[in-house]
């Protein structure tokens, strides 16, 4: 047995990384209070400020407010639309659940009969995506939904927890979500985007708030550890594809 193997074997496992890491000059880990099993918030940090993937989220969304205006649908409740709105007439919502209140109960996926094609300026979908078991037929009819010349405004999660009281199915990636768009919205103007880093990736698995981070750690962009993805579609004038 050659000695290397010979060394790995007395050492073990973990003594041989540290010598490869000192050998190889590579930067020790400071683990100090990241070195947890829980994190310091089950929250997504809602408990100690902005959550990490609303950082990315708002700034999206404030980003493309010229096209949250006229007639605009929103998933669930019309916070954002309040927020985020400019020249709202129009501020109606969409949801499954009925103790929201919403203008339309129904199922986004199969809500043919309950909401009129062509409709609306402007439909957002916040961090909606990973939480329809049925994604495909509810993005047509998102496109469906929308005026020739509409904008239908989403994100999806990344490395995020996932919530603890309803199903979360999909992680789809800014390289999925170009595959998924151009399958369910055929001919529209899309722009995918992925935002985040490992720091921030880090921190939000964590439940660390946005405010926890400096803003160039927050906007320093590696696609590789995304927190969030945006998706902005636009649907060209014309007929309302089938």
């Amino acid at each position: 047995m050659p000695w290397r193997e010979r060394w790995k074997e007395w050492a073990g496992p973990r003594w041989t990384v540290c010598a490869r890491v000192l050998l190889r000059g590579n930067e020790w880990p400071r683990w100090g209070n990241l070195r947890r099993t829980t994190p310091f918030s089950t929250q997504f940090g809602f408990d100690r400020g902005t959550p990490v993937d609303r950082y990315y989220l708002e700034a999206f969304l404030r980003a493309n407010r010229q096209h949250i205006t006229g007639d605009v649908l929103e998933i669930q409740l019309a916070s954002y639309t309040e927020r985020f709105g400019t020249g709202v007439r129009v501020s109606h919502s969409i949801d499954i659940r009925p103790d929201f209140t919403p203008t339309y109960v129904c199922d986004l996926s199969a809500c043919g009969d309950a909401v009129p094609s062509d409709r609306y300026d402007c439909f957002l979908l916040p961090n909606t995506v990973q939480h329809l078991r049925d994604v495909e037929p509810a993005l047509r009819h998102a496109l469906r939904i929308v005026k020739p010349g509409g904008v239908i405004l989403a994100s999806g999660a990344g490395f995020i927890p996932l919530i603890p009281d309803g199903p979360d199915y999909w992680r789809i990636t800014a390289d999925g979500w170009q595959v998924l768009a151009a399958r369910v919205w055929p001919g529209c103007d899309i722009a995918i985007e992925s935002h985040g880093n490992c720091l921030s990736a880090i921190a939000a698995l964590h439940g660390l708030a946005a405010e926890e981070l400096t803003t160039l750690e927050l906007d320093r962009n590696d696609r590789r550890y995304p927190v969030l993805m945006t998706i902005r579609c636009t649907k060209p004038n014309g007929r309302t594809p089938s």
